[in-house]
C-alpha cells in the first residue's frame, strides 16, 4: 500500500507539475518496475492468491506494461496508471478497527 502510494504520488507530481521529461520518465519507469515485481510474484508457484484474482492482477500488470510504453511513445497520459494504482490501493487500504461504543 505504501509503495503504491509513493509511486502514485510521483506519477501525480509528474502529471500536475512542471517537471523535466527525465523526472516524468523516472516516475513512469518506477511504476512499471513495481508492476513488474507484482507480475513476478503473481507468477510464482509460492503465490497463494486465488487463481481468478491472480489472473485479474496479471492482466492489470500486462496492461500497465503496455500503457507505460504508450506513455513513453507520447500516445497516452498518466491518468490511466494513476487510476489503476488508486483502485488497487483502495482494495489494499488497511481496515480501521471498529470504535467501541
Amino acid at each position: 500500500y505504501r509503495l503504491l502510494g509513493a509511486v502514485t504520488g510521483a506519477l501525480v507530481r509528474a502529471r500536475d507539475t512542471e517537471i523535466s521529461l527525465q523526472d516524468k520518465i523516472k516516475a513512469v519507469l518506477w511504476n512499471d518496475k513495481v508492476w513488474n515485481a507484482f507480475m513476478c510474484d503473481l507468477g510464482s508457484p509460492d503465490n497463494t492468491l486465488p487463481k481468478a484474482l491472480k489472473g485479474a492482477l496479471m492482466s492489470l500488470a500486462i496492461w500497465v506494461t503496455k500503457e507505460t510504453q504508450r506513455i513513453l511513445d507520447n500516445e497516452a497520459d498518466l491518468d490511466g496508471l494513476i487510476n489503476i494504482n488508486r483502485q488497487i490501493m483502495e482494495g489494499l487500504r488497511p481496515k480501521q478497527a471498529p470504535m467501541a461504543a
